[in-house]
């Protein structure tokens, strides 16, 4: 294995507009030249360069959002991305003009030359100021939500802090948590339908300006797309809707009727065990030392990765003031090394976030040498297998995390939360769908389309005295829909299949590692239905694909 560097000595160059224009110049000189394949060597370590650069600086905002410095250079890297993108895009250009498209397809890779005919879609630079102000609206998001100070149990936390108090056995408890919550959101709800109303409409704009008819197809190939479309996620809403709600619907009633509850509001939702949610067997140092346990025993590839990780300082998962709320994984392409971002508070979503965390940064770890930045990630549906396949994949040891007594109740619940998350997740994305279809709705008709789809999904919430989810203001508390539109979907397409490695587990563990480490080993080099497929597991779209899972998880869960 690779030796790990240190994390706290990585020092990437920074860039310059007219180092970008030089670097350039350079490669389109050698692809006129008809040296293309030393073109796409020389193209493929700057685009390494400026990636690790921009992820460490995003990084190092992420981790103190009150930083100056970490701000400064931020703000630095938002201005100069969509300059990167026009030369970026300039390349993919010539190279797509060349005559010979196989000798292209044989260099850089069929599935790479697609995705660049794709890319090149989305970008010219006459939308060059609105994507710079698009990254600022993100940030102003990010930095108003990890602003929050809320008090509660004697302690003062963050949105993320929230979490314990919210699924606490104490029934009131959880109503105290869910009410300090939305009234920050209440608080702060003008603020953030004015972000959301400018990023509606400036990606309205760059799309017409591309030549679209609304951002939505432009939002699809943004996210690297080109086997599937809004019709074939329309279909997979459907499935959700027909194979998965239903069975939440009784999970939830069973749950009520089990715990006594005269009526199930939102803030009981999150409490899924009778006995209290289990939660990790100590802190953030015992949780991190447990796990290098449970991969031992998992596989020696994990077992050898994590241990680097750790060791090269790649983890930071305490929760603390001033850092960006949620967990995210980000690589250094110019090193091969990923590094894994979270906010441990106490919660079995700690174990959560950080094995699925870890399953997309193993992913990346394992396909570094794949020729091409291009396939260092897939896109980001195929991405997320990876993530929640590990899981699932963990649950066999899970109980070195949250206690052998703790164990079996931890799997039942993360089973529960899954199949719940999947008719949010569709709610999400049918939503976005509305909204972009809509963009000169006003921000109180874009809380009627939440509460309407609301219904649809998810029929049981009932907010009580929570006033603003109640008007629909539930969808201003996901960053995915601020920063990352049409993002969420892709949770829920690997989630379908992350349940079926799950189900091939449960009959031969050994064979479904294997493949899931194969999986990863290909990395991005084919667009996500032919991943799907190279790993034995049946596409989302093809009916029949949730229909089988759940028929599996309902058994399980009525033993």
């Amino acid at each position: 294995m690779t030796a790990f560097p240190r994390f706290a000595d990585l020092a990437f160059p920074t860039p310059t507009e007219a180092g970008l224009a030089a670097e350039a110049r350079s490669v389109l000189a050698r692809i006129a030249a008809g040296e293309v394949e030393a073109a796409l060597a020389e193209w493929d370590a700057q685009r390494r360069a400026y990636e690790s650069w921009a992820s460490l600086v995003h990084l190092r905002f992420s981790q103190d959002t009150t930083s100056p410095e970490a701000k400064a250079a931020r703000e630095y890297a938002d201005a100069l991305a969509p300059v990167a993108t026009e030369h970026e895009v300039a390349v993919k250009r010539a190279l797509l003009a060349l005559p010979d498209r196989a000798a292209l397809e044989r260099l850089a890779g069929r599935h790479a030359v697609q995705l660049w005919e794709t890319d090149i879609t989305t970008f010219d630079p006459a939308i060059k100021v609105e994507l710079e102000e698009e990254a600022k609206l993100g940030a102003r998001y990010t930095e108003l939500l990890a602003s929050a100070k809320l008090e509660i149990g004697g302690q003062v936390v963050n949105l993320s802090g929230l979490a314990p108090f919210a699924e606490s056995p104490d029934r009131e408890m959880r109503h105290r948590a869910e009410a300090l919550r939305w009234g920050f959101f209440a608080q702060h709800g003008a603020a953030l339908d004015g972000i959301y109303d400018e990023l509606v409409r400036l990606r309205h704009g760059m799309a017409v300006k591309l030549g679209f008819p609304d951002y939505t197809p432009l939002g699809y190939r943004r996210m690297r797309r080109t086997d599937y479309g809004p019709a074939e996620v329309a279909r997979y809403r459907e499935e959700v809707l027909t194979h998965v709600t239903p069975l939440v619907g009784r999970l939830l009633e069973a749950r009520r009727q089990r715990l006594g509850w005269d009526r199930l509001r939102f803030w009981d939702e999150a409490l899924i065990d009778p006995e209290g949610n289990p939660k990790p067997i100590g802190d953030h140092d015992v949780l991190v030392a447990a796990a290098q346990a449970m991969f031992d025993r998992l596989d020696p590839r994990l077992a050898e990765f994590y241990r680097g990780m750790e060791a090269g300082g790649f983890l930071d998962m305490k929760n603390r003031p001033g850092k960006a709320g949620g967990g995210f994984c980000t690589s250094f392409p110019t090193i091969g090394t990923p590094f894994i971002f979270a906010n441990f508070n106490g919660t079995h979503h700690d174990i959560g976030v950080f094995t699925h965390e870890m399953g997309h940064a193993f992913q990346n770890w394992e396909s570094r040498f794949l020729p091409g930045i291009d396939y260092l990630w897939p896109t980001m549906e195929s991405a997320e297998i990876h993530s929640m396949s590990l899981e699932f994949l963990t649950l066999p040891q899970i109980g070195l995390l949250v206690g052998e007594g703790a164990a079996e109740r931890f799997r039942r619940m993360h089973l529960e939360a899954s199949l719940a998350f999947l008719p949010y997740g569709v709610c999400v994305d049918h939503f976005q769908h509305e909204v972009y279809a809509r963009p000169e709705a006003t921000p109180e008709e874009r809380h009627a389309i939440w509460q309407r789809l609301e219904r649809r999904y998810m029929p049981w919430t009932d907010y009580g005295d929570l006033a603003w989810p109640a008007k629909g203001g539930r969808w201003q508390a996901k960053p995915h829909i601020y920063r990352s539109p049409f993002y969420y979907i892709d949770y829920t397409l690997a989630l379908c299949c992350a349940l079926q490695f799950w189900v091939k587990s449960r009959h031969d563990p050994q064979a479904a590692l294997a493949e899931y480490v194969a999986l990863c080993g290909r990395g991005g080099s084919a667009p996500f239905q032919a991943l799907v497929a190279s790993a034995g597991l049946i596409s989302p779209f093809q009916p029949g694909a949730l229909e089988a899972v759940v028929r599996e998880a309902e058994a399980v869960l009525a033993d």
